[in-house]
């Protein structure tokens, strides 16, 4: 083997070029870098051409990383959970050592002191094999090249691929969305607490409710589509006797999903009635399910 052919690879087996890694079958490791606007225009027309054409798994693991990563941007850390120990380091290690340049070297003001001969460095030169004329030369050339778009993308897959390495090959989106996803903090928040109700018309719904995470999850166990042109919609009963207010709809799709219901520390119970295609502004009684929260 070349010893030189993969001397354009970043860490995690990422390339230099989106072509590259999109012809290597890498197009669901880049999920990560897409979510997060890390690619050019010309980048991302690629991975969307690549993907129109790619097998359903494919697009269907590249879509989920994404949605992943952009729902982990909008849920905000929390102080219960913190990372591995070591993560910071492990990332850091695994990223491409830079050089560390010379200072360019000081010169005396006039009548300061002593005069000595001016050490002049050797010149740098390029890769076209232009020469700069001194280190500050060389160093303005250096930052110019950080700023062009394309060697920060680089930079970025190579934190990103850092990161899947230091995490034990599990991708970053799927690492952190677990972590602060709604629904798992309230499934192991320390106080969760379960309540099961009957449903009218069968099957039953689980109400998981964290007063600490003032959220439940509603998850419903054999419960029959709702009849045609219907849905299930979902209220929170306030205490003060208020108006319920509409927590969403649950269609025959949405049925075996859980759902995450947010702000129960002023609700006294939760009700679950059937309303009409794309739902009801006030429910329609009488409840098929309710569940006291004492939150």
């Amino acid at each position: 083997m070349n010893p030189h052919e993969n001397d354009n690879r970043l860490p995690g087996g990422f390339t230099a070029e989106i072509a590259t890694d999109l012809a290597s079958g890498r197009v669901v490791d880049l999920a990560e870098v897409y979510a997060l606007n890390a690619v050019d225009d010309a980048e991302r027309a690629a991975i969307e051409q690549f993907l129109a054409s790619a097998p359903a798994a494919d697009r269907d693991a590249f879509n989920e990383r994404v949605r992943q990563a952009r729902e982990t941007l909008t849920t905000s850390f929390t102080a219960e959970e913190e990372p591995p120990p070591g993560l910071l380091d492990r990332i850091m290690s695994s990223l491409p050592a830079q050089t560390a340049q010379p200072s360019p070297a000081a010169v005396p003001l006039p009548g300061t002191g002593p005069q000595t001969a001016a050490v002049m460095p050797h010149p740098v030169r390029d890769s076209s094999g232009v020469a700069a004329t001194d280190e500050l030369g060389a160093a303005r050339k250096r930052r110019e090249e950080r700023r062009r778009p394309q060697g920060m993308r680089n930079w970025l897959v190579g934190v990103a691929a850092a990161a899947v390495i230091a995490l034990g090959g599990v991708g970053v989106g799927a690492y952190v969305a677990n972590q602060n996803d709604p629904l798992n903090q309230v499934l192991q928040a320390s106080d969760v607490r379960q309540a099961t109700v009957d449903v009218n018309g069968g099957g039953t719904a689980t109400v998981s409710i964290s007063p600490s995470r003032d959220a439940a999850v509603v998850k419903m166990n054999g419960v029959p589509a709702p009849p045609a042109g219907k849905v299930y919609q979902m209220w929170l009963i306030p205490k003060d006797g208020s108006a319920p207010v509409s927590q969403g709809l649950m269609d025959a799709e949405a049925l075996s999903k859980p759902a995450v219901v947010k702000g129960i520390g002023s609700a006294a119970a939760l009700g679950i009635t059937v309303e009409p295609a794309g739902g009801s502004a006030k429910p329609t009684l009488p409840t098929v399910a309710a569940a006291p929260l004492n939150a």
